[in-house]
This record gives structure tokens, C-alpha cells and sequence, in this order.
């Protein structure tokens, strides 16, 4: 067994026997909360914030090549400067320098590495229950399947653009953005014109228990190119809904159904995906176990109309342990049955284990990575079987003193018949241990949160 994971067990081994203190979300949610610090001559309309994360990861087949064992460091620090000069008026610019050490240039993925550079810079003008975002900006909705930052990602995402909010326990938001495009050396660029637009209401008083987001995303791209190679433009229109409710009895529920509607050049668009989740919680336990069943779908492409383009377009998602904790597919052409099995000792420990069976929706369509690249293209005929393979997992969670967060994790996939008819046929276990710690200062301490 690999150095990475015998010490990957022993931290399982060790975080069990911790004290406990605070909060117990594991993905996709910002963990831990910043220390309050102070500094007396700061002036009371500025405050400072900073992250510093470093993260072990060790892959017995990087990209799926047998006997390609990698281990390396992703490093992340961020420091952020927050200024209120008025009482309507809000800055905010965010640094970021991130790196992937002792991992071979050539291995280096694209949301890896970008050499400091500005994360966020926006302008928030607010009044009561009105905010009107400009600048560089995160967007996070629902549970960030269909838009998130992606944050457990060492360069996480932003975009560039306007958002209007209005309201608070129920609220909408009306955005026109764009992606920011990430360079890993040189300084990230706003794309090509104002491409992905929406609107989405958040709303938590309407049903009791119960939050309902339901959403329209518009992706506008001004040059595109059809399956007949025939160059145009696209419009796309996603609508749907997010849920998350609590039921009588200790169970839960949650999940996401969307539609595709559009045109890309001269092809139609028609697609779509859905997310459902059910759960049973056992609150009188001291452990506190939570089981829950979930299945994914979303469609793929069966080319049974040459001018009809079926494969759902995941958006801009965060993917992570969304098809198993080794993050390898996306949520395009994919089936998934899971079973997650929680624990809570304590308030500020989670121990989460996953089963999963992967499968694509349809045979005569590819598989797709989590950053929506082609990873396996499908033969003319079709695959024989939809077998993607299946996954186990198993991950922890402590924070220490609110502020520090330790997260150790082990997953392994199991390659389907999809996989192993390819050169894609390796297994692949990783295992990580990850450490993060953020705090803010203010003139006064009691003032930070």
C-alpha cells in the first residue's frame, strides 16, 4: 500500500478520538469560519482576510495509466481587502497564488496552477434588501450542481459581470456575466463579451422547511461549431429548480431537474438532468447517522437525429464528490446510484462513506470529465454495455478551534466495461489530507465574522 494511504488510515484513525467544537458540512460549503483578529490602527472601513490551504494528494494511476503513481501538494493562499467607504458602497479586491508541487509540469491540469493573480475585485452597491454587484464576483445557487465556484478546486471560479439581488430569506437574483478564463502564468482575462446570463430566486419562507431555488440560465456564445461543422451561433436556455426540504420523522429530502431548450449553429439542443436524494436521519443516536439514497441522470447524445444535439450541458457546476471522491467524470451521458452513510460524534466531526455504480445514459455517446472534456469517445455502434464502474469512498472532517479545518479522505474506482474496453482501463485510488485556516481582521476584534 502506497506511503499516502497507510497515512490516510492512520488519520482516519486519529480524528475519531478528537474533542469537538463546531459545524459539520462537508461539500460543497465553505468549512470553518474565519478567526477574528485585530489591529487598533487599522481604520474601523477596512478589513483584511486571508486563506492559506495545502492540500496532500497521492494517485495511484494519474489518468487512468497503470503504474503512474503521483503524489504532490496543492497550495492555495488568498488575501482579500474589504473597504466601506459609504454606507451604501461595499469594495472588494481578492489575490490568489496557487501551485501544484511535485507534480511534472506535463501533469498539471488547468485548475492547478495560476501564479498570483486577482480572484475578485467588485463594487457592491447595496440599500436594505437591494445589492447590485459589479466587477469580479463569485456565483453560488442552490447546491451548486448546475452553478458553484468549485472551491475544492486549487484556482476555483469566478466570473466577470453584473448581479442584481434583491431580497433576503427570500430573494432573486438577476445576473449578465461571463467566465473568467484562467492563465496559469500570466494575468486571468474576461471572455469574449457578457456570454452566460440568469435569473434565480432563492426562496426559504414560502414552504414550510422547505427552500425552493428555481432558476433560468441563458449561455449566448457568439461562435460555435455544429456537428456538421457548419459555424453560427449558440443560445442555450436551462431551466429547473432546486429543492431541499425536511420531512416529519427524521427524513430529508433534496435534489435538481432542469431542461435544455436551444439552438448551437444550425443543431437543436435538447437535453436535460435531474438530481434526487432521500434520506433518514437518527437525531436520538449519539452518533448521530444520517443514510440517504441518491440518483443522478443526465442525458447524452444517441445520434438518432443528425441535426439534434442531446448531450446536457452541465453549466458551471462544483463536481467535486459529486460521481465519487476521485472527481473523474462530469455530469453529462451519466447514470449514478449512491448510497451515503454519515456520522456526526461531534459538532465539528463528519465521517462520510459512499457507494456508488456509474453508468452512461446513453451507449452511442461519450464519457465526459468534470470539467466537461471528452475522456472516452463512444464507437460508431455504441458501447456493448453502459458500464462507467463503480466507486467507494470514505472521508472525515475536524475543525480545530473553528478556524483550522482538516479534511482526510480515500477513494477508490472500480473501472466498468466502458472504461476497460478503452485504454482508460486503470484503476485508480487517491487519497488526500488536506489543511485550511482563514481569519479576518478589523479595527476590533468583536467586529469580524
Amino acid at each position: 500500500m502506497p506511503s499516502m494511504l497507510r497515512c490516510a488510515t492512520a488519520m482516519l484513525a486519529l480524528l475519531a478520538a478528537l474533542p469537538a467544537l463546531a459545524q459539520r458540512e462537508m461539500y460543497p460549503k465553505k468549512e470553518g469560519v474565519p478567526q477574528p483578529l485585530q489591529w487598533h490602527t487599522l481604520p474601523s472601513w477596512m478589513s483584511i482576510d486571508m486563506e492559506l490551504r495545502g492540500r496532500l494528494e497521492d494517485q495511484t494511476a494519474l489518468n487512468y495509466v497503470n503504474d503512474k503513481e503521483r503524489m504532490y501538494v496543492l497550495t492555495r493562499a488568498r488575501g482579500g481587502l474589504t473597504v466601506r467607504p459609504l454606507s451604501w458602497l461595499t469594495g472588494y479586491l481578492q489575490f490568489q497564488d496557487t501551485h501544484a508541487l511535485g507534480l511534472p509540469l506535463r501533469d498539471v491540469a488547468a485548475n492547478q496552477r495560476d501564479v498570483f493573480d486577482l480572484r475578485q475585485g467588485y463594487l457592491n452597491f447595496h440599500y436594505k434588501p437591494l445589492q447590485f454587484i459589479a466587477g469580479r464576483q463569485e456565483l453560488k445557487f442552490g447546491d451548486e450542481r448546475v452553478v458553484g465556484i468549485s472551491d475544492w478546486t486549487n484556482n476555483s471560479r469566478t466570473w466577470d459581470g453584473f448581479n442584481l439581488r434583491v431580497g433576503d430569506k427570500n430573494r432573486v437574483d438577476i445576473f449578465s456575466t461571463s467566465v473568467v478564463t484562467v492563465h496559469p502564468t500570466s494575468l486571468d482575462t474576461h471572455g469574449a463579451g457578457l456570454t452566460f446570463h440568469g435569473v434565480e430566486a432563492n426562496l426559504t419562507t414560502v414552504v414550510p422547511k422547505t427552500t425552493i431555488a428555481p432558476f433560468v440560465l441563458v449561455r449566448a456564445v457568439p461562435r460555435v461549431t455544429s456537428q456538421q461543422k457548419i459555424a453560427g451561433t449558440e443560445t442555450e436556455v436551462t431551466f429547473g429548480s432546486y429543492y431541499e426540504t425536511k420531512l416529519p420523522f427524521g427524513f430529508d429530502s433534496s435534489g435538481t431537474g432542469d431542461l435544455q431548450r436551444g439552438s448551437y449553429s444550425n443543431d437543436s439542443i435538447h437535453a436535460g438532468a435531474a438530481i434526487i436524494r432521500g434520506g433518514y436521519a437518527i437525531g436520538t443516536v449519539p452518533l448521530k447517522p444520517h443514510i440517504e439514497g441518491e440518483y443522478d441522470y443526465a442525458t447524452g447524445n444517441p445520434h438518432t437525429n443528425a441535426q439534434r444535439i442531446g448531450t446536457y450541458d452541465q453549466q458551471y457546476p462544483s463536481n467535486h464528490n459529486a460521481f465519487g471522491l476521485v472527481d473523474l467524470f462530469g455530469f453529462q451521458n451519466i447514470k449514478q446510484d449512491r448510497l451515503n452513510f454519515s456520522l456526526a460524534p461531534s459538532t465539528n466531526f463528519l465521517l462520510l462513506f459512499q457507494g456508488s455504480s456509474l453508468h452512461v445514459a446513453s451507449t452511442r455517446d461519450g464519457v465526459y470529465s468534470s470539467s466537461a472534456a471528452s475522456v472516452v469517445t463512444a464507437p460508431t455502434a455504441g458501447f456493448a454495455h453502459d458500464g462507467i464502474g463503480s466507486e467507494f469512498d470514505a472521508s472525515a472532517k475536524y475543525i480545530f478551534h473553528k478556524s483550522l479545518v482538516t479534511n482526510v479522505g480515500l477513494g477508490h474506482f472500480f473501472p466498468g466495461y466502458v472504461m476497460t474496453s478503452t485504454s482508460h482501463r486503470a484503476p485508480l485510488t487517491l487519497a488526500y489530507f488536506q489543511l485550511t485556516y482563514r481569519f479576518k481582521v478589523d479595527k476590533d476584534a468583536a467586529t469580524a465574522k
